[in-house]
């Protein structure tokens, strides 16, 4: 078993990227005590967004699940930066929450925010175990998918 973060990213072949800059009138994340806020993260690959449309008309659940893992990177992108480069200081994913772009007629958003859950359980171990909240939404900024903020506690 892995002793690290670090360790645990290079076994599973995770690389970090980095974190992106708002595009709006907000800040990536704000610390306040021991929690860490995250903003609602797009799937973003290389400043673009990997995944556009809705779940079941133009997106199928897979694509959707592997665009709340990248949601997911890109959020530990962002308490990597609060915890000015250590992500052992994580301590505990608080919590999730995911939102799905969908129709009505789709209702497993829980499957899709999972991408983001498996995620986060792999890179933290029983550190991120979280409450969770998965919620449709008729369309999400710039067209994506999903889009995934958190919780996170830091020491």
């Amino acid at each position: 078993m892995a002793d690290t973060v670090g360790d645990r990213l290079k076994s599973l072949g995770i690389a970090i990227p980095n974190a992106s800059s708002p595009v709006a009138n907000y800040v990536p994340w704000v610390r306040s005590g021991n929690l860490v806020f995250v903003s609602g993260q797009l799937p973003l690959q290389d400043g673009t967004v990997a995944c556009v449309g809705q779940i079941a008309t133009e997106v199928n659940a897979d694509q959707g699940y592997a665009a709340a893992r990248l949601c997911a990177l890109n959020l530990i992108a962002h308490v990597r930066n609060a915890c000015d480069g250590d992500l052992n200081r994580v301590k505990r994913v608080v919590k999730l929450t995911g939102f799905v772009a969908s129709g009505p007629a789709f209702t497993d958003h829980p499957a899709v925010i999972n991408g983001a859950s498996d995620l986060m359980v792999q890179v933290f171990g029983d550190a991120g175990r979280h409450s969770r909240a998965a919620v449709g939404a008729s369309s999400l900024p710039r067209g994506a998918t999903v889009e995934v903020e958190a919780i996170f506690e830091v020491i």
